[in-house]
């Protein structure tokens, strides 16, 4: 059975131009979920630092999770201390319901994010309709 919406990464970089848009508005300090050829701010937690573990209090936080099964994780921690996410608008979700609606303003994109492949390779269009999400603490 073939599955529809299917990735082989759960790492979709940023599209700069989104960013970019967005950080004029909140002028984010912290990249929670990056590495060193995708960070969007200048201090940023990689994946051996673990941004669930950091502590996010003082920062304005930008968050682009990794897409997988942790990404319930992500959503409580930032529901919890703040911040703003580029999230898949999976409305039918658990951690939809229970982190971000009624919890957090909800902007949902027109058409499907553009994302930039992993380390340089090219443009893709995600499967996936996307929400950005802003976490008041």
């Amino acid at each position: 059975m073939k599955v529809h919406y299917s990735s082989k990464t759960v790492e979709w970089e940023t599209p700069q131009e989104l960013f970019d848009e967005l950080d004029r508005e909140f002028h984010f300090t912290l990249d929670v979920c990056a590495n060193s050829e995708n960070a969007k701010c200048a201090k940023f937690f990689t994946k051996e630092q673990d941004g669930l573990v950091q502590d996010w209090r003082g920062e304005t936080v930008w968050m682009n999770p990794p897409y997988g099964h942790q990404i319930k994780d992500w959503v409580k921690k930032i529901s919890e201390e703040g911040g703003v996410a580029l999230l898949p608008a999976r409305t039918d979700t658990r951690w939809f319901h229970d982190y971000i609606l009624g919890k957090a303003e909800i902007r949902f994109l027109r058409g499907r994010v553009k994302f930039n492949g992993a380390r340089g390779t090219s443009v893709t269009c995600a499967p996936f309709p996307s929400m950005v999400c802003i976490f008041k603490v």
